[in-house]
């Protein structure tokens, strides 16, 4: 399914680069940390995300993502919820707890439940802004992305 969903945000996306937000040297352009274990799914929020003008990093965990966030803060973090190793859950909570004002946006394609809340719910009470349930379209991304930067 997700798969599917991929092609069709390619197709979607790629002739639209959507609004441009930033006019300034690519030094000054906001960074974004993309997390996710999935190979397809991090490459197309990367090639997505530059399309627009933002720099962007990736991690496929989250212990990868807390090491790269230590050297370099990224302005934003997108954070897959269901990673092995250290998922986005602990991941979030970590970097909230040494980082108090990062930003993160939650994502998952899990629907299972933690009692009687899902993992997004979770992943706002431990500190995500904002929440995208897999998948989504990639203009529901950038608009996402760009009100969480300007929030």
């Amino acid at each position: 399914m997700i798969k599917s969903r991929i092609s069709s945000a390619r197709h979607d996306s790629a002739g639209d680069r959507g609004p441009e937000l930033f006019t300034e040297a690519e030094d000054t352009m906001p960074s974004i940390l993309v997390v996710d274990d999935e190979d397809q799914i991090r490459q197309l929020i990367r090639e997505t995300l530059e399309r627009t003008g933002y720099h962007v990093t990736e991690a496929r965990d989250g212990k990868e993502a807390l090491q790269q966030y230590r050297l370099a803060p990224a302005d934003l973090v997108i954070m897959d919820i269901l990673m092995p190793d250290q998922d986005g859950l602990e991941t979030t909570a970590t970097l909230r707890r040494d980082f108090p004002n990062v930003k993160v946006i939650a994502i998952t394609g899990g629907s299972d439940m933690i009692g009687i809340l899902n993992f997004l719910d979770v992943a706002k009470m431990l500190g995500a802004h904002r929440t995208l349930q897999k998948p989504f379209e990639m203009k529901t991304l950038l608009d996402t992305v760009q009100a969480e930067l300007q929030a």
